[in-house]
Order: C-alpha cells, then sequence, then structure tokens
C-alpha cells in the first residue's frame, strides 16, 4: 500500500519535530523550515499534501500559497495552514491565499490526523473522478480490484460496453452522446444499489465503458438489472422515426455505409469463484475477452468466465 507524502512547512524545529512524530507512523514526511524552502520540496519531492504554518520569515504562508498555486503541477496539491492567532481574518487570508483548511495551535495530533485523512480521500477522488459522470476512475479502479485481490474473498467484476455508441454519436452528435453516457452511470448505480445488503464499487474506465465490483454471488443479479434498466430506456434516447423502424443508418470504421439496430449494452464478468487471480492485469484481459464476446450477440446480454482453475486459497 502507497504511503502518502506530507510536506510540513514550519520555522519553528520544535513544531517540526512535534509534526513529524505525530504524522510520521502513517505518512512519509519532509521537512521546510520557510515558504521559500517549501517551495523547493514541494517541486521536488512530490508530496500528495502540505501544512504549513502562517507566520514564517523568508517567505509567510499565505505567499507560499499564492506561489504554489501558480505552478500547474502543484496547484492541485492540498494545504492545511496552521495558525497560532485564531483570528478569524488571519483564517480568512489563508483560505483566500489557496489553503483548503485550518488548525489552530495547539493542535491535537488527532484532529491533525482527522482532517489530513479527509483532504487526501477527498482530493484523490476529485482528481481521479471521471468529469462527465464524477464516478470513480482508472486509479480507483485499480485501487479498488487490488484491494478485492488481497481480501481472500469472492468477488466478481462486470466489465459494461455499450455496443452501436459510435453510430449513434455519429448521428445524434456528442452532447446526446454524453447524456447517453450520463444515462448509462445512472442505470448501473440504480442497478447495484438495488442490492442494499451489499457493497458494490461502480467506476468509469473512460468513454462508454464502466466496470462494477461487486461480492461474486450478486454479480449475475446486477448485470441482469443493468440490462433490464438499460434495455427499457433505451428506445427513448432515439427519434420517433427512428424507434418506429428500429435502426438507425451510418458509417463504420472503414467509412461502408450500414444500417445497425439500436443500441444495446453487453457485459463480461470475471470472477475469483473458479479461476485463481493474483493480480489485476489478469481481471482486464479476461474481461476483455469477454466482452468481445458479449459484443458478439448483437443484444444485451452478460456472459460470465466459467472457466475452472485453481482456485485462490
Amino acid at each position: 500500500m502507497k504511503r502518502e507524502r506530507i510536506l510540513i512547512i514550519d520555522d519553528d524545529p520544535d513544531i517540526l519535530d512535534v509534526l513529524e512524530l505525530t504524522l510520521s507512523e502513517r505518512f512519509d514526511v519532509i521537512k521546510a523550515a520557510n515558504g521559500a524552502e517549501g517551495l523547493t520540496q514541494a517541486r521536488t519531492g512530490n508530496p500528495d499534501i502540505i501544512i504549513t504554518d502562517y507566520m514564517m520569515p523568508v517567505m509567510n504562508g499565505p505567499d507560499f500559497c499564492k506561489e504554489l498555486r501558480k505552478d500547474v503541477l502543484l496547484t492541485h496539491i492540498p494545504i492545511i495552514m496552521l495558525t497560532g492567532k485564531g483570528e478569524t481574518k488571519d483564517m480568512v487570508k489563508g483560505i483566500n491565499a489557496g489553503a483548503d483548511d485550518y488548525l489552530i495551535k495547539p493542535f491535537e495530533p488527532e484532529s491533525l490526523l482527522a482532517r489530513i485523512s479527509m483532504i487526501v480521500a477527498r482530493t484523490i477522488r476529485n482528481l481521479d473522478a471521471n468529469p462527465l459522470t464524477h464516478l470513480p476512475g482508472n486509479a480507483s479502479i485499480m485501487d479498488e480490484l487490488q484491494s478485492r485481490i488481497e481480501s481472500g474473498s469472492a468477488f466478481a467484476v462486470g466489465y459494461c460496453d455499450l455496443d452501436k455508441f459510435k453510430l449513434y454519436n455519429d448521428k445524434y452528435g456528442f452532447e446526446k452522446g454524453d447524456e447517453i453516457i450520463k444515462a448509462t452511470a445512472r442505470t448501473i448505480i440504480q442497478a447495484a444499489k438495488a442490492q442494499t445488503a451489499s457493497n458494490v464499487f461502480v467506476g468509469h474506465i473512460g468513454g462508454d465503458d464502466f466496470v462494477f465490483v461487486s461480492d461474486d454471488n450478486i454479480a449475475d443479479t446486477i448485470s441482469q438489472k443493468i440490462i433490464d434498466l438499460f434495455d427499457a430506456a433505451a428506445p427513448s434516447f432515439y427519434s420517433e422515426e427512428d424507434r418506429e423502424t428500429g435502426y438507425i443508418i451510418g458509417k463504420d470504421r472503414q467509412g461502408n455505409e450500414m444500417r445497425t439496430g439500436l443500441m444495446s449494452i453487453s457485459i463480461g464478468i470475471v470472477s475469483n469463484a473458479f479461476t485463481k487471480i493474483t493480480h489485476v492485469a489478469q481481471i482486464g484481459e479476461i474481461g476483455a475477452e469477454l466482452k468481445k464476446f458479449a459484443k458478439g450477440q448483437d443484444k444485451s446480454n452478460y456472459v460470465r468466465d466459467k472457466r475452472k482453475t485453481e482456485r485462490a486459497p
């Protein structure tokens, strides 16, 4: 498990020592004695979060925040500002300069750790989330799959992909296509939430590719629910004329004219119930095979990998 790296900036050596002692068990710590030194460390140390004092020589906390936010490669790093004054105007000045949160010294270690955990989790979600659906993206998906592998429990991964989406996009335009992507996200979430007693993860790989991760025993139910919901909604995506004919005319990737039916959704289910899964790449490889097979059926459907190999202990 990757340890987050924290940059702490304070001109008081005692405060630096207290912070390092508080944080070092859970995080990798790098230190700086003022804002100018902190900027150098931020550019070379790749911190995941920064804790800076408000009052410092050479460069104070607000000025440090302003300079950091000017760097496009560093502007996403969350900053917690420490102040010993406790005056509202100082807190407001720090927030306006670019700080994400603040703590008043002296602080409780537990409070600092809680703030850090909250901000790091929020930042990771925001950076990784798909900008269209706001679902977790590839980094979060990989973490979820790795966590499931390490748990040793029986799990399943459903790879969901829209069929005939390119032709729809070509005819109706990207704006309508984006609406389909968002509608598909809502459909998968709705199907997942129907399993109220379970912990189902839903992620957006990109484009019209989605994934859900669940306990193995409910993956088929979720997949069928997704198909039922999608097929019920699909006709509403089209004009009345196209709904009546049941097809649209477009061109394939080679430029050949073709007639295609209404959109459908294909799902490939990868599971460790019968197949021993030891790494994340293995899941993706099997999922690609299954999804390709499912897409060949010319209707919404799901297929499950039932090939039996040694079961993971």
